[in-house]
């Protein structure tokens, strides 16, 4: 699994015009699965997200997380998380799972974040989705579930 973290002030998500998700400050993780995922996997990388200390503190130090401040998490599918563009001008996604089975994996990782963390919002699997966010910071970090960075 990998994913894009940004700390936003706010973001949404719309399909067809219409906002089916949005949160105000916290993380937006833009997530892509592979076939290898499973439930270590989410036990990882979710642990990493909601305690990753990317908040100031009362001294301004970067030394809250989003579950010390009770903030919000959007968790958005994004394949292209898995893109390998080394060779060429074409990305190439054979890192990603297939679709059916990414969605799967997606799904659950979204049910145990549901279970593990109140505030979770996403967006929808395979849907052309707009994602609207003000970054703040901006903070931007990449996790890798098979810590490759």
């Amino acid at each position: 699994m990998r994913a894009v973290l940004q700390r936003v002030l706010k973001a949404k998500v719309d399909i067809n015009e219409e906002t089916i998700s949005k949160i105000d400050k916290g993380i937006v993780a833009l997530v892509a699965v592979n076939d290898t995922d499973n439930i270590d996997t989410f036990k990882y990388m979710f642990d990493k997200i909601i305690n990753l200390r990317i908040f100031e503190d009362a001294e301004e130090k970067l030394n809250l997380s989003i579950k010390d401040l009770n903030l919000e998490l959007l968790i958005v599918p994004n394949f292209t998380v898995y893109a390998d563009a080394r060779k060429g001008r074409r990305p190439s996604f054979v890192g990603g799972a297939k679709p059916d089975d990414a969605e799967k994996i997606f799904n659950n990782f979204i049910l145990y974040a549901k279970e593990n963390y109140e505030k979770v919002k996403t967006g929808i699997f395979r849907a052309d989705m707009q994602v609207e966010l003000i970054n703040d910071g901006p903070i931007t970090i990449l996790l890798d579930s098979d810590k490759l960075f």
